[in-house]
């Protein structure tokens, strides 16, 4: 949903040399504990959405069927059309694939209430099935909480996240004497400074779109020591820490934010600092590639990639993700497994953030100065995304409708844009939106 990487050509490793044979990889030799051909002579369904990601695990399966004797097929299709397709056959019973890609920010809820996913929990504590190196520790906050169901079972393996940093223009900064914000009131204090429309300059870009801009409130929610969901699973929309998240928002978004906001999805607001004339933007890691490249950009060289600052109550990095689970369904749950833990090994992780195709969950690999050293983006875009990584939290509530959720609050929000009462609008949007959420999980 929020991610948008440009997948560049960059060839790793030529053919398919042995595993541990980059050192600009940082990679690992395969643990000798983990008898990887085991399952030799299976045959794995993987189902895959077509993005840079599934590209990178396409590209390579030659090797993970080399190593294991297992042989893949993998169908990538485009997300929406996934989505159906899953959706229908997991309802069914009797899927045609043994590995599913799943959006958690959008499918999590789904695929535990269906009972679609199997428990992996054991297959990680099993030596003889888990490389020494894979343990929970090393993942993020966030990514944890996607792949665990509400009775803490491992029913996934986290892929690939987008956390939300704020984008900043130094030159800009410096220019008014200002340094990275460090609070909420120091970034709204900032924008404000930074904005002087005779010059068409503004202090602050976020998504305006209804719909689009709901994780905007969220993320800003997470920092007032809330979410839009208590743990009762009762909504706290209209709780004071959501009308304080709402009124920042509103804030920001009407006193310096640039002209026609309302209108602006990721894209626009992307487009809108490489100009130059942006102070602050708020929004995924996924979207930083542009930034450098001369070609798109007035910004290159010039742009800091700041943690989100802390709230009145919480510092917390909003967090979108990922993940790849054996279907609960499959007959081959072991070979599905040891295919999942290789998608998200050390080694592959490398190749998705040096490829700029993604941002693995796995903390050890955004940390491996040998995989650092042949990253494409600047250092401080990869601390950003390793301090994001250790105050991670999820940005949307881990229902069904989630769609509706971020359409009837996103109205609301466009409509504060507009100078519409935070408190009000929330109200409203909370009366229609309960009794949809009711439904879902009647």
């Amino acid at each position: 949903m929020s991610s948008f990487f440009n997948p560049t050509r960059r060839g790793f490793l030529a053919g398919s040399a042995a595993l541990g044979a980059s050192s600009m990889l940082g990679m690992r030799p395969a643990a000798a504990a983990v008898d990887w051909k085991r399952f030799a002579g299976t045959t794995l369904e993987v189902n895959l959405v077509k993005s840079p990601r599934s590209e990178i695990l396409t590209k390579y399966l030659s090797e993970f069927e080399e190593l294991t004797g297992i042989k893949v097929n993998a169908e990538a299709t485009p997300e929406q059309q996934q989505r159906q397709k899953t959706t229908i056959e997991l309802s069914s019973g009797k899927p045609s694939f043994d590995v599913v890609h799943l959006s958690y920010h959008v499918q999590k809820r789904q695929f535990e209430k269906g009972g679609w996913l199997a428990d992996i929990s054991g297959f990680l504590k099993d030596a003889s099935l888990t490389d020494p190196s894979l343990v929970e520790s090393d993942f993020a906050e966030a990514g944890l909480a996607f792949a665990k169901d509400a009775d803490g079972v491992l029913r996934s393996l986290p892929f690939s996240v987008d956390y939300w940093i704020i984008y900043w223009n130094k030159a800009l900064f410096e220019k008014k004497g200002l340094a990275y914000p460090t609070s909420f009131d120091e970034l709204a204090s900032a924008a404000e400074a930074l904005t002087d429309p005779s010059t068409n300059t503004y202090g602050f870009v976020a998504r305006g779109l209804k719909n689009a801009n709901t994780p905007v409130w969220t993320t800003l929610l997470l920092g007032y020591g809330s979410s839009p969901l208590g743990p009762d699973g009762k909504l706290r929309t209209t709780s004071q820490e959501a009308i304080d998240a709402a009124k920042l928002y509103q804030k920001l978004m009407t006193k310096t934010a640039p002209p026609g906001v309302s209108g602006f999805n990721w894209a626009e607001a992307q487009s809108a600092f490489l100009q130059g004339k942006i102070g602050m933007w708020l929004d995924g890691v996924g979207f930083a590639p542009p930034i450098e490249n001369p070609e798109k950009s007035r910004v290159v060289g010039q742009v800091g990639y700041g943690v989100m600052p802390k709230g009145p109550k919480a510092q917390a990095a909003g967090t979108f993700g990922d993940g790849l689970g054996v279907v609960a369904a499959s007959q081959k749950k072991e070979a599905a497994y040891l295919f999942c833990q290789w998608a998200i090994s050390h080694d592959m992780g490398a190749r998705l953030l040096q490829a700029g195709a993604g941002v693995p969950f796995r903390q050890s690999v955004l940390e491996d100065a040998k995989v650092r050293e042949g990253v494409k983006m600047p250092g401080t875009w990869l601390d950003a995304v390793a301090g994001s990584g250790k105050i991670s939290q999820l940005a949307l509530p881990v229902i069904i409708p989630v769609t509706e959720f971020r359409d009837i609050y996103g109205v609301g929000l466009t409509n504060m844009i507009g100078g519409a009462d935070p408190e009000t609008e929330l109200k409203a949007a909370t009366a229609q939106f309960e009794p949809v959420l009711a439904k879902s999980e009647g």
